[in-house]
């Protein structure tokens, strides 16, 4: 298993991604609109800097926070949207000094955790390596949307292990968030890390395969792309109907993206992964 130390150090690093893209945003730029609809890149940001500061609650008051937890989910399941409005006024400074601080906090406090402690969040508890490794693939994912709206191309990293994984990981809970029946069939997934490295799950004689670039099915697992525009290939039925409908991360079943409506610039698998397409 990953250490959480290893995650953390992950985490750091793509936060200072972020943070890099951002440094000379102005108040107008940060304002700027993203390809989530209605969210521009102050609510990307602004997105993580709360929620990286719920995680920390968790970790160290899990009473306030599940107090506080309760009364947002009141609201339904768009209480993020309402985080985001509540955060519209904040200028470029007030977003980096928000999300640089929040983010120093979480890491330094989950740095004294061990990791299966068990911590509370919005639906079921989980590790405390659980919620690292959530942190970070949310960091990615709205990084993501932050990169497409200043026209950055990010350098990809063997740190989209984490996200694969996780993307992996939610292949039972994506089907029940659609309200679907979880298929008995297993798959193998086969992905080219940004490294060359290849990254297997899934039994090897599986018939049901998904077969890319560990870039592309993160993008589809975080539905910042839509599969025609990742070259991610699916062998079979089970296969196909995941990769159309795959969520890593716990909100209701997420709109994804149109084909073609981000450009899909990003590097291809070095070699094609075993088993899979030539």
């Amino acid at each position: 298993m990953v250490s959480m130390e290893t995650v953390l150090d992950d985490l750091e690093a793509e936060g200072a991604v972020v943070r890099a893209m951002i440094a000379d945003l102005d108040d107008a730029a940060i304002g700027g609109p993203t390809p989530a609809e209605g969210w521009t890149v102050r609510d990307q940001l602004t997105h993580l800097a709360w929620f990286d500061e719920a995680a920390t609650l968790a970790a160290t008051d899990p009473a306030t926070f599940r107090t506080q937890a309760d009364g947002l989910q009141e609201l339904g399941p768009g209480f993020p949207d309402r985080i985001a409005a509540d955060h519209a006024g904040l200028g470029a400074e007030e977003v980096r000094a928000w999300f640089a601080g929040a983010r120093d906090a979480l890491v330094s406090t989950f740095r004294s955790i061990g990791p299966k402690t068990r911590l509370p969040w919005y639906g079921p508890d989980m590790s405390a390596l659980s919620s690292v490794t959530a942190r970070l693939m949310e960091t990615w994912a709205h990084g993501q949307d932050v990169a497409d709206a200043l026209g950055v191309l990010r350098e990809p990293t063997d740190r989209l292990r984490h996200v694969a994984h996780l993307g992996v990981q939610t292949f039972g809970f994506t089907f029940r968030n659609n309200g679907r029946e979880v298929p008995q069939a297993p798959v193998r997934v086969e992905l080219v890390a940004p490294s060359g490295a290849l990254w297997t799950w899934g039994p090897e004689d599986a018939a049901d395969r998904v077969t890319g670039s560990a870039l592309g099915f993160c993008l589809v697992a975080t539905q910042r792309r839509h599969p025609d525009d990742t070259g991610v290939a699916t062998t079979g039925p089970v296969a196909a109907d995941w990769v159309s409908i795959a969520q890593a991360f716990a909100n209701p079943p997420g709109p994804g993206r149109a084909p073609g409506a981000v450009a899909a610039a990003f590097p291809a698998p070095t070699r094609p992964p075993a088993g899979g397409p030539a």
